[in-house]
């Protein structure tokens, strides 16, 4: 059974600190940070990384998200899933767990990881780095403890995962708000974060159990 906690952002980045402090052999631990859409993983995330790094020095901590393994939109289109995109079959599921495998053993070379631009609702090939000195990977995405094929290697990867607790009606209301700032009418919205990302919630959320924490209470801004 997973804890509960409410601390704020240095209590979390001490916890992450101590990852690293007890890793063992070679290679660099993973935290992973999970929950259903809108949450608030990727400001959690975002926000660790960032004071990781303000305390170690540049690159001591580095993002990882599941977003860059969306599957291209041409993509959906052909496999007739661009109505259900975010759901787990329009990711390329073995090739975030194979990066995974890659952030967490090669500390001698850098290994580019993907990003996603919501502007154009595509994925940006080596948007960002986990450098040789890179000492813990913050893998942030929705089905990081789904216990199915292929994700469910994706659990002995990580050394700990955090699963990010948010409200309904609070991850509603981000939902709805970026949906429409990014290109559709607040009805549009509505239903899509109703029934796409509602969906695709209840998925996650039947994996919350096998979280090592359960982050509730964290101050997120409203995500991009």
């Amino acid at each position: 059974m997973s804890t509960t906690v409410t601390p704020g952002l240095a209590a979390l980045a001490d916890r992450a600190e101590a990852l690293v402090a007890g890793a063992a052999g070679p290679g660099r631990p993973l935290l992973g940070i999970t929950g259903t859409p809108g949450a608030g993983k990727t400001t959690l995330a975002t926000a660790l990384v960032a004071l990781l790094d303000e305390r170690h020095g540049a690159g001591w901590a580095a993002y990882l998200p599941m977003d860059g393994f969306h599957l291209a939109n041409t993509t959906l289109d052909r496999l007739g899933l661009r109505d259900r995109k975010g759901a787990l079959e329009t990711f390329d599921s073995w090739g975030f767990l194979a990066l995974l495998r890659r952030a967490a053993t090669e500390t001698g070379n850098p290994v580019y990881v993907p990003g996603f631009d919501r502007r154009v609702d595509e994925g940006v090939t080596g948007a960002t780095v986990v450098a040789p000195g890179t000492r813990l990977v913050v893998a942030e995405g929705n089905y990081l403890l789904v216990d199915q094929e292929p994700w469910a290697g994706v659990r002995d990867v990580l050394a700990a995962c955090w699963y990010c607790d948010t409200s309904p009606d609070e991850r509603l209301a981000r939902l709805v708000d970026r949906h429409t700032r990014h290109g559709r009418s607040p009805e549009a919205a509505e239903a899509w974060a109703r029934t796409v990302d509602g969906s695709n919630a209840l998925v996650i959320e039947a994996s919350r159990d096998r979280a090592d924490l359960v982050v509730s209470g964290v101050d997120h801004r409203p995500l991009a």
